[in-house]
């Protein structure tokens, strides 16, 4: 059976990792708490942080096409460097690992999910999720909280 998409890599990162991972957003948080004038310049931050599946496909895309050029250019041995990088991304889709996942981990990358959930806990700090409660049409507050 194959895990749900959000638990894939976490399910396959050493339980360490994954605290270290959570534990720095606790982190994170917990000094956003302490000064909320700041939690936009964080938000923004979390804009731009790539996720470790983004990191993955432009390390994929990169050598493949590096494979590729050398492959047509110098020798064609070098075609099997996007043949391995393929096969390795087909692994990661199906399974959430493939050799370079447990680096990426180790280095700090995370998942949408885990990025998603510093945000979500930034955003009830600054209190967008208590509007909700008072707007006259809950869904478009909510929907808004969401977005915002």
């Amino acid at each position: 059976m194959l895990p749900a998409t959000t638990e894939r890599v976490p399910l396959h990162t050493a339980a360490a990792v994954n605290r270290k991972i959570r534990d720095e957003a606790a982190a994170r948080v917990a000094y956003f708490a302490r000064r909320p004038a700041e939690i936009p310049g964080r938000l923004a931050e979390l804009d731009r942080e790539w996720d470790i599946e983004r990191s993955l496909e432009a390390n994929a895309a990169s050598l493949a096409l590096t494979g590729i050029v050398l492959g047509a250019t110098r020798d064609r041995r070098w075609l099997a460097l996007p043949a391995l990088v393929t096969a390795f991304l087909f692994q990661h889709a199906v399974q959430g690992w493939c050799p370079p996942v447990p680096l990426l981990r180790r280095l700090g990358f995370r998942t949408a999910t885990e990025i998603e959930q510093e945000r979500n806990a930034l955003k009830a700090l600054r209190g967008d999720f208590a509007r909700i409660g008072q707007a006259e049409d809950r869904a478009a507050a909510a929907f808004q909280a969401a977005r915002v």
